[in-house]
């Protein structure tokens, strides 16, 4: 643990950390975005958005928001920070994800809407609402190796969308509650669900997903994020109910270390050079460094 970022009041949602600057910015319930240094860890400013947010990513300079009933785009290349908001969702907008020139938001009601950028006045334009599922969409993966777009939902199921063409190609049913979180490569899936379960599918041929693996926690699962440790290894960081992050080796699926959290992490985000972040429900940030030892 290198560093705590303290000063949110509720949950963290989001952390991004952009390109175009030398700034963190973390996104939490109580409706702030806080705008940190990364050289001091001091937090610069902190700006009151008046409602809960829902998620928060960035991509490249654009910085992305979801509150209720609106995006907001911040493009930290211009001068100014220019603002834009996105208008087209109904209820809390929980999950965001950029595939190329495309921005996919998931909401409360069910629906996942589709903005196209462009490089006019208003940068963006709504090109789709997708409308196959019944409840709450919570989390949003981008396959780019399968061109296909995956999204949990509080019905229990994740659907698999097609990037090119935007229609749902697969329902995939299995967990027996609300699908927290995915993460995906290759031909491979991962599903992580309330359930305490976490489903392992593979693409066969004609590109259908079907189940091979299942591994079973002691509690919900909240969270997962992959990247590498210090040595170059596949890792799952997995956040479960028990305000534990397990790290499991991606190959066996043995764990092998674990975070332990004052509270539940809902969060987490990979940086550059071995960082990493988690963001908790009490609000607090903690920046991370692989071992090179470990």
């Amino acid at each position: 643990m290198l560093a705590r970022l303290e000063g949110h009041k509720k949950s963290v949602v989001g952390v991004a950390l952009s390109l175009a600057s030398d700034k963190l910015y973390t996104g939490s319930r109580d409706g702030t975005v806080r705008v940190w240094d990364c050289n001091s860890g001091k937090c610069d400013r902190v700006i009151n958005l008046g409602f809960e947010i829902g998620s928060l990513i960035c991509e490249g300079s654009w910085v992305f928001i979801g509150l209720p009933n609106l995006v907001r785009v911040w493009n930290l290349s211009l001068e100014g920070n220019k603002e834009f908001c996105l208008d087209g969702p109904i209820g809390q907008v929980y999950a965001l994800a950029v595939y190329k020139d495309l921005l996919f938001a998931g909401t409360a009601n069910g629906d996942i809407l589709v903005w196209e950028g462009s490089f006019e006045a208003n940068p963006f334009a709504m090109v789709a609402t997708l409308r196959e599922l019944k409840k709450a969409v919570v989390c949003l993966n981008i396959g780019s190796g399968v061109n296909s777009l995956y999204s949990g939902s509080m019905d229990n199921t994740v659907k698999v969308w097609d990037l090119e063409t935007l229609q749902c190609k697969q329902t995939l049913n299995g967990h027996k509650d609300v699908v927290m979180s995915l993460l995906s490569w290759d031909q491979c899936l991962l599903t992580y669900s309330l359930d305490h379960t976490m489903k392992f599918w593979i693409a066969r041929e004609g590109g259908k997903l079907e189940p091979v693996d299942m591994h079973e926690e002691k509690s919900g699962i909240l969270k997962v994020f992959g990247m590498q440790d210090a040595k170059g290894r596949p890792i799952v960081l997995c956040s479960c109910n028990d305000n534990c992050v397990h790290l499991y080796e991606l190959d066996s699926f043995n764990e092998m270390d674990r975070i332990f959290a004052e509270n539940k992490v809902r969060e987490i985000q990979r940086g550059p050079n071995g960082l990493f972040f988690t963001g908790d429900a009490a609000g607090v940030v903690t920046v991370w460094m692989w071992q090179q030892n470990k």
